[in-house]
């Protein structure tokens, strides 16, 4: 970027970013509990689209619903924006929690984060082991490297409490049968989510009041640059390790220019600057309340976060029904 260039002023592009996120809740919200996962994918995916080109910005989508041939709209490497304004990265995702949504199940999240340009990990579209806790530990208290009972007990005497006190969400997936049954040798508790790794990350931020203390688990990448972006707002640790099963996806980490693929990223090696970070709720959950349809109005609940500042603002926007589209 050069010296004359528009600078990232996160403060002015913050409400941007959660008018776009408020659309596609909204958009995707009218496929709540209809049973099309692609269906409610794809309606937010269009109302991302459309809100992101009216932003001036000259974004990049580092982040997104897949390759250029694999996904319509929201690629990665697809430029946004007006063309007007600052360089930034873009990393979102549409609707989090697409099943969620098809069945009417809680924390189904529209998100999205924005930083300057080359600043967030152009993570491929892989697994990737992730770890995380809130804010208040020493730098690095654990890591990916011990045992994950390990974890458990380290977390806890730093907490000064009983590994019995402790609770760590886990997605629930085979490949974690062996996770879930060391974890509970501990005396842990584990709360379990059937999909939506992003919002079981940021848990970790606020455990006081969602009585989560660490994540650990295996699940996208992209989601896990998503988490870490958030975890900079509102503080907490992260770490992530990609993980490949083949040859096609050590390809694809070449492609986004990974070289070492053993490589165990922190939070701060995810998100490199200052970032914003906007999720709103389709369907009702922990972090933020779903979509609600009354006469003549929709309101959606969005927490808008920038990291500068380590602000966290929850936003109840309530539309009247014939200006949604507006």
């Amino acid at each position: 970027m050069s010296p004359t260039a528009p600078q990232f002023h996160d403060r002015m592009l913050s409400l941007g970013l959660a008018r776009v996120s408020e659309a596609a809740a909204q958009a995707s919200a009218r496929l709540i509990g209809r049973g099309d996962e692609k269906a409610a994918d794809q309606a937010a995916v269009n109302a991302m689209r459309d809100q992101l080109n009216m932003l001036d910005i000259k974004g990049v989508v580092v982040i997104g619903e897949g390759e250029r041939d694999e996904a319509p709209m929201l690629y990665i490497g697809e430029e946004v924006g007006s063309g007007e304004g600052p360089e930034v990265d873009i990393a979102l995702d549409p609707l989090e929690g697409t099943t969620l949504t098809a069945k009417d199940m809680p924390n189904a999240l529209t998100v999205i984060a924005m930083a300057p340009r080359g600043t967030l990990l152009h993570a491929p579209d892989v697994y990737m082991d992730k770890l995380a806790i809130g804010p208040g530990f020493h730098r690095d208290v654990v890591s990916l490297d011990m045992p994950p009972a390990e974890r458990v007990h380290v977390l806890a005497a730093a907490k000064g409490c009983d590994a019995s006190d402790i609770t760590v969400c886990i997605l629930e997936r085979p490949r974690h049968e062996d996770l879930i049954a060391e974890v509970r040798s501990t005396g842990a508790s584990i709360r379990l989510i059937t999909d939506g790794d992003v919002a079981g990350v940021i848990h970790c931020a606020e455990s006081e009041i969602t009585g989560i203390d660490m994540y650990m688990g295996s699940g996208g990448a992209p989601e896990g640059v998503l988490a870490a972006s958030a975890l900079k707002c509102m503080g907490g640790q992260m770490w992530g390790r990609l993980m490949f099963r083949n040859e096609d996806e050590r390809g694809r980490a070449a492609k986004a220019g990974i070289t070492d693929l053993d490589r165990v990223y922190s939070r701060d090696e995810m998100v490199t600057a200052e970032v914003i970070f906007a999720a709103t709720g389709v369907t009702t959950g922990s972090i933020v309340q779903g979509v609600k349809r009354e006469p003549g109005f929709i309101t959606t609940e969005t927490i808008l976060m920038r990291s500068k500042t380590g602000s966290v603002r929850r936003m109840i926007y309530r539309n009247p029904v014939k200006r949604v589209q507006d």
